[in-house]
């Protein structure tokens, strides 16, 4: 039997990047879920606010709250007690002041337990990023696609496709590790893009839909199991079709209680026939 995995920590992921070693990252909103992911190595878990969408049936991340995002932390670090576990400030949680970034990215890591915070936006953003740091919060910056901003920018697509798109990535991207970032995600970025980005930070670079150069690829669970069919980014490779096999499980469960063949006396409980004499001939 292996031994149990060591708690994962910023050195570690370090190390590992200097070692030129990819790191495995997922989100998750669960306990169950967080315990697969445990028990499969995975390294780094994001509890998103994409959760409005996968698991709240919100048609955007802009309705999750701060209670929704440490409830759902809570249950997944109870699954996942030794991943690196970043907790996703939802929309307006830290855009209105730097006071307010730090109070809500404390909350995840006083009562959720988590080990850093990921917040979406570039320079405009860097004094949050330098503030929730100089907290001693550990802190993620979110370019290219930033879900929260998707009206501005005209829809989930792709950023960065023009030079004065790709050069803005390219400048935030260095705003943020100037500001104290201890990694930098890249969503939806050209691979050409992103690699320039990884070779001028010194500090890691996460790609999702940013291509192979990146330190360490990310998806959402919930695309990479085939269980949210709303839409399926082209970056998300299906792993396999859950949502396919449990529909298939469920029709099966139906049909069987209509046509009487569950439960069967195998699924059912049994009283000895002496005690159940006694109740009849009472």
């Amino acid at each position: 039997m292996p031994e149990p995995r060591k708690k994962i920590t910023l050195p570690y992921l370090f190390d590992k990047v200097a070692r030129g070693e990819p790191i495995t990252w997922l989100t998750c909103y669960d306990f169950p879920t967080a315990y697969l992911q445990e028990q499969a190595g995975i390294e780094m878990i994001l509890v998103g606010d994409s959760l409005g969408m996968t698991m709240l049936g919100y048609e955007s991340t802009l309705p999750v709250t701060m209670e929704d995002m440490i409830r759902h932390s809570q249950a997944v670090r109870r699954g996942a007690p030794t991943a690196f576990l970043v907790g996703d400030m939802p929309y307006m949680t830290y855009q209105p002041s730097v006071e307010t970034a730090i109070r809500n990215a404390g909350r995840f890591m006083a009562e959720a337990s988590c080990d850093a915070i990921k917040l979406e936006g570039g320079t405009a953003m860097a004094d949050r990023i330098k503030g929730i740091v100089d907290s001693g919060i550990p802190a993620i910056g979110h370019l290219g696609l930033t879900p929260q901003s998707v009206s501005a920018l005209g829809g989930f697509k792709v950023q960065g496709k023009d030079a004065q798109g790709a050069q803005k990535i390219i400048d935030d991207a260095l705003s943020l590790e100037e500001a104290g970032a201890f990694s930098v995600l890249l969503e939806a970025v050209p691979a050409p893009i992103a690699k320039m980005v990884t070779e001028r930070l010194t500090v890691p670079t996460i790609g999702i839909g940013a291509g192979v150069h990146c330190d360490a690829q990310v998806l959402v669970v919930h695309d990479m199991l085939g269980l949210f069919d709303r839409f399926t980014p082209k970056f998300a490779k299906k792993y396999v079709n859950l949502s396919e096999l449990i529909l298939k499980a469920l029709d099966t469960y139906r049909e069987e209680v209509i046509k009487g063949e569950f439960p069967t006396d195998q699924h059912s409980f049994h009283i000895d026939e002496k005690e159940l004499t006694k109740i009849k001939s009472s």
